[in-house]
């Protein structure tokens, strides 16, 4: 065996070969994974409601089935009342002639708009049934899960399913174009679709999302979430700027601010100092929705902050964690044993902030304005 060194370019090459096929073969396999996982949610949907209109069945089997599934498959997720019910909403909802209906009219407007391509046909109709499930099955269910209980359209639903198939986006990158409304100012502005507003593809992100809606197959995971990053990088910009603006007294100290505890390195998106109420106020963004360990992490941060930024005659730390979403009995459990001031908001100020405040910091209106004013601008 030769013991010659590899030419330094050729190894490089030799490698970015390799990771290429390694993603390409991870992105293979969850999407195998989630076509069979959706696949499988369809037939349940389709099945319950066709035992239901055949044999006259009530809502009563689905707990019954609920119950007979978990026994049989113990220690397996997904098979609730709850979930079956989402499954056969899932088949319901996209083999609906409505739905069908507006695919049909997509098919059209394209085929005009195709030199040589004919309209479609009756036999295209036909169709249309099987290229649904074809459709659904290249999507995550939780990215379904999202779409079913948000929309009620069928032209949002189909344009949001076309633009997460094509561009692999994750469930957060979803939700936010769903609050940006993308599907609406692309009929605003006269397109067929609106999928430049898609941020980069990247094979890493998209095998990762496809496995979330999975059995947490954790053996084929990727752990970047690039194109969320960069979205929450986008919007992390746009917040600095305009909290800046208002004049209320903010400093800014600055963005990923940096602090240590004994070997480890923690970083905060948006950091300001506030010269009225004399404190130090941290900012956290989350494009997806609350999650009750952002509340224990924030009153971590703000523990750091008091113990190793907070001058002598400062005020405590104040902490706002801004989210996608937010359930409001959920932040009152998560925010109940921290005894740091902290306010969650689904874009808007909510929660724990001293009565003292009020006045000096930014109201829930204006945070929820900035929101809005930065979506238009993300293509």
């Amino acid at each position: 065996m030769s013991t010659t060194a590899p030419a330094l370019f050729d190894y490089a090459r030799f490698v970015e070969d390799l990771k290429r096929r390694i993603d390409g073969a991870r992105l293979s396999a969850a999407r195998a994974v989630n076509r069979e996982l959706v696949a499988l949610y369809w037939d349940i949907g389709q099945a319950i409601r066709e035992q239901q209109a055949h044999r006259g069945w009530g809502d009563a089997v689905v707990d019954r089935l609920a119950r007979d599934l978990k026994a049989s498959f113990p220690g397996t997720t997904g098979f609730s009342a709850a979930s079956l019910w989402r499954m056969r909403q899932f088949h319901e909802t996209y083999a609906a002639p409505e739905f069908l209906a507006q695919l049909v009219r997509e098919r059209e407007r394209d085929a005009k708009r195709t030199q040589g391509r004919k309209a479609l046909t009756a036999d295209d109709h036909r169709q249309l049934a099987q290229a649904v499930r074809e459709m659904v099955e290249a999507v995550p269910w939780g990215h379904h899960v999202n779409l079913l209980s948000k929309l009620d359209d069928p032209g949002q639903r189909l344009f949001y399913l076309k633009a997460t198939a094509r561009f692999g986006w994750s469930r957060n990158v979803l939700l936010n174009q769903i609050k940006a409304q993308a599907y609406e100012r692309s009929l605003a502005e006269g397109k067929v679709h609106n999928f430049a507003l898609a941020l980069p593809e990247h094979f890493a992100e998209q095998a990762e999302e496809a496995l979330k809606s999975s059995y947490n197959l954790e053996f084929l995971g990727i752990r970047r979430e690039i194109k969320e990053r960069e979205l929450e990088d986008h919007l992390i910009d746009k917040l600095r700027d305009f909290i800046l603006e208002l004049g209320y007294g903010f400093c800014f100290v600055g963005r990923q601010y940096r602090l240590t505890l004994g070997r480890k390195e923690y970083f905060i998106d948006l950091l300001f100092y506030h010269r009225f109420l004399k404190a130090l106020v941290a900012i956290e963004l989350k494009i997806g929705p609350f999650e009750p360990e952002f509340a224990g992490k924030m009153d971590f941060y703000l523990n750091l902050l008091n113990e190793k930024e907070r001058a002598p005659d400062d005020a405590p730390s104040i902490g706002i964690i801004l989210c996608a979403e937010k359930d409001n009995l959920e932040v009152e459990f998560a925010l109940k044993s921290k005894s740091n001031p902290i306010g969650v908001a689904e874009y808007h100020l909510q929660g724990r902030l001293p009565a003292e405040m009020k006045g000096k910091l930014p109201s829930a209106r204006q945070l929820q304005e900035v929101v809005r004013a930065i979506y238009p601008r993300l293509d």
